[in-house]
């Protein structure tokens, strides 16, 4: 009883890809639902009560408390059929509906106006696409399937049992006022099948539906809710477009159908007649030409395009006597009742048609579940209506929905990012926009707003500004839909798009209603031009990621605009292998589970004190689902943690600078790891470090030394700095600036390299982890390639990576609030250390060394990490070799129990900590002493970055790794792959 019109199989077409249009046209299901119910709740209703079944009335639960009342008092007086409800809270209204549910004799069927789900009507709930957003979609009517699906749950939870929807007129008026970003498009073939795939999804899950507009009102200029729109087109036009996609859905089974107020005369020619009221449109068209035989919905009786001549009440009676079977939006009930009764008493209308339209209304409540009725639960109403499976199907929805309409030398996806000077111009958005602040997420960019309150003298100084950039990515944020009020543009928002277009330098992205296109100049001078049909949070975060290669372009036009914009227009992008950033649905995870623990284990570890605060990123198969900052810089001071903080990665630079480098450098052929270090640091040549093999000292078991305190041998018996070392001022050879008040001389960097060339060597070779050989790096790469370390690595990956909040020394780059403080060193620097590098010789040495010194983002080092697992290869450029990648993280000598790579951690062959106890043996990472961690996993597909501060303000605080919380959090994903998804988002994500 609860599937209408198909069997499972024939569910199972509809995904494999068979045409459901195909299918036998049959009679809806519901006719037959429980007639015993049927039967015995009609022979106890009294003929005015079988007319009140037939009655909808109109509800809002943002009204208050009186207007509640009155509505109880009306429905108990007249005992309707029916309530569709408009504005309001999912709480309120299961609140006043259980209340009207109290004094019916028979519950009452609940409709909504949810062409875009429940938020199209009611706060707090999930607002789908347009129905002109998935007109976009080429390949995934399927997922139009899962949102009709997705609507019918969220209905059926809210005690709704009927969507007027989906709306299935073809829109072929580019300047139709109501209709409009309502329709799928103009293509009546496309229109049909989304159509079809919509009702599918609501019907098949429970919820009654209604085609709309009978006959249909895609080629109206008129606003029905204002006036009687007049289409005069002919018969035959009417049947070969407006009514094809009736006639196909009502042969697939359509539940209902409703019928809009319309002049047409083709069908009627009975001057200002709405086709609501029109027999000849109604009975002989649509139930006996057109052979439907579910229930016939009213337009809302309340609109002028029937009230303007025909007055309520009056009007309700002519729609019955014209072939209805329940009649929307009745304003004035005694009235309506009074005129259908003498309509009955003058045989205008038979007890006989009454009676039938009765029990068509009583089997529909017995199909969705009325013969059985519960009031509606409040536990957990609107957590259970904002599931996360339906924000996935959004965002695959509007994903898939962004269309390119123009892309001069293939400017998009954006390539090269090390050669661009980007900045960021959203029009007509006063702050800070979803958009901007997601293209931040790829790279370096300045961002700008301009509205048409901008003063000129603004305008002209930005103006200024923008000339210092090669790329400017433009957002256009139309804040409203509509042609009446020229969808939200304005004189300055033209001026200034048609200003930015001809500079020769704009991508432009449209936030809006396609038919935009047409009043907006100068996109013929864009480099390239990003349709986006909506003005939404999901609209913008993906069109930046469609803008920078993390996912393709795929949609199309659903209408022609003009000459320039046609109806199937839209270039086809690939994606570049940069992070998507999404939700953990996406990849089979409960956002809700993995939030829940991750929150718990870092709130917990910060009141415990291990840390002050951290940032936590997670990615699977390249997409980040996990992204979160906690806690504060300091423990005494207010500045919360933020995800784009940088942090000192203390010992995670060894494989984000040495071990990066020496990959390259051995994809270049100008190292090997097999030879030894004197074959690549001359002076070593005559050192007891000359015939150690890089291997060997990449896996720790050289017989290094572990570590040297440099610092320590500045210092006198007395505590004094020794000459030639340290000075409180800058000044003469004193240049190098470990703190605000403390000056290394300039070449002391000898004396340090000097120590590590003289230091003794093990001869037992066991393993010892030294940070020793680290330190060579910078020189030795200096040597190689004739470019600074930092240079190196800034010019040929960091940069052209998008990671450019790598780098040594930050405050060069950023203010100090952006820095993650670490330890107040009260032996060496004797004062706090904050965007100066944590660990002592790297100070010494400039904060520049292959052990310590790097800082970053949680973002930029994950785009490292995702690099690396995806062999190299990211964002379209292959940075390493896949076999080189292979070679330096995969155990080198697991035969003695070694946990090592090439410079990479990896886990141990007995549990200790150092790794997730689910991480397999091909993963690999390393951790920092500050209180970082990074971790890549190929057979799960994941990236994890994990920075903390654990090192304020003190380095003795051991509690992150006594706890084990980097790798606990780790864990925890695990864990979350392995509980698999719900059977719900098992079907969205299959495909």
């Amino acid at each position: 009883m609860r599937r209408l019109l198909l069997t499972l199989a024939f569910v199972g077409t509809f995904f494999c890809g068979f045409d459901l249009l195909a299918q036998t046209p049959v009679v809806p299901s519901f006719l037959k639902a429980n007639p015993r119910w049927v039967d015995s709740v009609f022979n106890k209703l009294t003929p005015d009560e079988r007319i009140a079944q037939l009655i909808m009335v109109a509800g809002y639960s943002n009204r208050g408390r009186a207007y509640e009342d009155s509505l109880m008092n009306a429905v108990r007086t007249y005992k309707v059929g029916g309530m569709v409800f408009f504005q309001g809270g999912p709480i309120r209204q299961a609140r006043l509906v259980n209340r009207l549910q109290t004094v019916v004799k028979v519950p009452m069927l609940i409709a909504i106006d949810g062409e875009w789900g429940l938020g199209m009507r009611l706060d707090s709930t999930v607002r789908f696409p347009y129905q002109m957003t998935l007109g976009a979609i080429q390949q995934r009517d399927d997922l139009i399937y899962k949102m009709g699906a997705a609507v019918a749950r969220q209905a059926r939870r809210m005690g709704i049992h009927v969507n007027f929807a989906p709306v299935v007129d073809v829109n072929n008026n580019p300047n139709n006022p109501v209709i409009n970003f309502r329709s799928f498009g103009e293509d009546k073939e496309a229109v049909t099948r989304k159509a079809l795939a919509y009702m599918k999804g609501m019907q098949n899950n429970g919820l009654l539906t209604s085609l709309k507009h009978f006959p249909g009102h895609g080629d109206t200029g008129v606003d029905s809710h204002f006036d009687l729109p007049v289409i005069t087109q002919s018969r035959q036009r009417l049947d070969s477009l407006e009514l094809y996609p009736f006639r196909k859905l009502i042969d697939a089974g359509a539940a209902g159908v409703m019928v809009a107020h319309l002049s047409i005369p083709a069908l009627d020619s009975t001057k200002n007649l709405p086709t609501t009221l029109s027999r000849p449109v109604v009975t002989n068209l649509l139930k006996n030409e057109l052979g439907f035989g579910g229930l016939i919905f009213s337009d809302a009786m309340n609109m002028k395009g029937v009230t303007k001549n025909f007055p309520s009440g009056v009007a309700d009676r002519m729609g019955l006597e014209a072939g209805m079977d329940v009649l929307e939006f009745t304003e004035d009930v005694a009235r309506a009742m009074k005129e259908i009764k003498q309509a009955i008493a003058d045989g205008r209308l038979s007890q006989a048609d009454i009676d039938a339209r009765c029990r068509k209304v009583l089997a529909a409540k017995a199909w969705v579940g009325l013969d059985r009725y519960k009031p509606v639960d409040l536990m957990n109403l609107v957590q259970d209506l904002n599931d996360p499976e339906s924000m996935l199907i959004n965002r695959f929805l509007t994903e898939e929905s962004l269309t390119i309409l123009k892309n001069d030398n293939r400017q998009l996806p954006l390539f090269k990012l090390d050669t661009m000077r980007i900045a960021t111009v959203s029009l007509d958005a006063p702050q800070t926009t979803v958009f901007q602040n997601t293209l931040a997420n790829y790279t370096a960019m300045d961002h700008f707003n301009l509205t048409a309150t901008t003063p000129d003298t603004t305008v002209q100084r930005i103006r200024e500004q923008l000339k210092n950039y090669n790329v400017l990515l433009v957002g256009v944020h139309l804040n409203n839909i509509r042609p009446t009020v020229r969808y939200g543009i304005t004189p300055k928002t033209t001026a200034l798009l048609k200003e930015l277009a001809e500079t020769g330098k704009a991508v432009v992205t449209v936030f809006g209603n396609p038919y935009a296109l047409a009043r907006l100049e100068g996109l013929d001078k864009a480099r390239a031009l990003v349709m986006a049909y909506q003005l939404t949070s999901l609209t913008e975060d993906l069109a930046a990621q469609l803008i920078f290669g993390a996912i393709g372009a795929g949609g199309k036009l659903p209408v022609t605009v003009n000459e320039k914009y046609k109806l199937g227009d839209g270039l086809l992008t690939a994606p570049l292998g940069r992070l998507k950033y999404t939700i953990p649905e996406e990849v089979g995870v409960d956002s809700r589970f993995l939030t829940a623990k991750v929150d718990s284990i870092m709130n917990s570890s910060i009141r415990l004190k291990a840390f002050p605060g951290g940032v936590v990123q997670m990615a699977k198969d390249g997409k980040v689902i996990f992204k979160k900052a906690y806690g504060t810089h300091t423990y005494e001071g207010l500045t919360p943690t933020i995800e784009a903080d940088l942090f000192d990665l203390a010992s995670v630079t060894k494989v984000s600078t040495s071990v990066l480098a020496a990959m390259r450098l051995v994809d270049a052929g100008k190292f090997d790891v097999d030879k030894t270090m004197a074959d690549y640091i001359p002076d070593y040549k005559n050192s007891n470090k000359a015939n150690l093999v890089w291997r060997d000292v990449l896996t720790h078991q050289a017989g290094l030394k572990a570590w040297i305190p440099f610092w320590q041998d500045t210092r006198n018996p007395d505590g004094t700095w020794k000459d030639r070392t340290f000075s409180d001022e800058k000044h003469g050879p004193y240049t190098i600036e470990v703190t605000d008040n403390l000056f290394l001389h300039r070449r002391y960097w000898k004396k340090i390299y000097e120590q590590i060339e003289e230091s003794p060597v093990s001869a037992k070779k066991d393993y010892v982890y030294s940070d020793l050989s680290f330190y060579l790096y910078p020189p030795m790469v200096k040597r190689l390639t004739k470019q600074d370390f930092e240079e190196y690595l800034k010019e040929n990956v960091y940069e052209p990576m998008g990671a450019t909040t790598l780098t040594f020394n930050p405050r060069r780059f950023y203010p100090l609030p952006r820095i993650v403080p670490t330890e107040y060193d009260s032996l060496f620097r004797k004062t706090l250390i904050w965007g100066r590098v944590h660990d002592e010789g790297a100070a010494m040495l400039d904060g520049l060394s292959g052990h310590a010194g790097l800082f970053g983002t949680a973002n930029d080092l994950t785009k490292l990490i995702q690099m690396y697992l995806q062999k190299g290869y990211y964002g379209g450029v292959q940075y390493i070799k896949p076999e080189t990648v292979e070679e330096f993280t995969r155990y080198q000598f697991p035969e003695r129990h070694s946990r090592r790579g090439l410079g990479f951690d990896k886990p141990t062959f007995k549990f200790s900590g150092n790794a997730a106890r689910s991480a397999s043996p091909r993963s690999f990472g390393h951790s920092g002493f500050t209180g970082t961690f990074v971790w890549a996993d190929p057979d799960y597909g994941i990236t994890y970055v994990f920075l903390s501060n654990r090192v304020y303000p003190t380095r003795n605080n051991a509690k992150i790794s006594e706890l084990n919380i980097r790798t606990n959090v780790n864990e925890v994903l695990y864990e979350a792959l392995r509980r698999g998804p719900s059977p719900i988002l098992a079907s969205i994500l299959d495909q």
